[in-house]
């Protein structure tokens, strides 16, 4: 059995103990209430800082209507809203082919058709804003033809 002076030692280091910053227990989830508060700052300052960017303003586009007629199979490549001036790329397509896009100004719209080996013969035509531009004929096995044209810079309607 433990003497009174033991048990009184035990008490007091225990006392000390807590006076010097608590129990380990207390000490982690202070720690952890501290950093939760701090989380949540952030977030609500995250979610208060809403000051939307100004987003750059659209480019002006014109409306570019591509057709490919005849018959058979073949790879037609056109531009389209891309502003980096890349080709859209469509393979195997099945003639007749048409599409209407919207196209940047100061890009050339452009569509290219390709015959597969089967050769035969397709047509491309190009018009913008509803303008006939530019009709090309493709023949033969891998016939080619390429129509393109300017968009005016005058307005931006389609």
């Amino acid at each position: 059995m433990p003497s009174s002076e033991t048990t009184e030692n035990a008490a007091q280091q225990e006392n000390e103990h807590e006076s010097a910053g608590g129990s380990p227990d207390r000490r982690g989830l202070l720690v952890a209430g501290i950093v939760l508060l701090a989380c949540l700052g952030l977030v609500g300052y995250g979610m208060l800082d809403t000051e939307e960017r100004p987003k750059p303003p659209a480019a002006p586009t014109a409306e570019v209507a591509y057709e490919v007629t005849g018959t058979g199979t073949a790879e037609i490549s056109y531009l389209a809203r891309s502003e980096d001036g890349t080709a859209t790329i469509e393979e195997n397509v099945t003639l007749p082919w048409k599409k209407s896009v919207r196209a940047p100004l100061g890009k050339t719209p452009t569509v290219a058709v390709v015959l597969d080996g089967k050769g035969g013969q397709a047509v491309c035509t190009l018009a913008i804003r509803g303008k006939h531009v530019q009709r090309a004929t493709a023949t033969g096995e891998y016939g080619r033809a390429t129509c393109t044209g300017e968009i005016p810079s005058g307005g931006s309607g389609g």
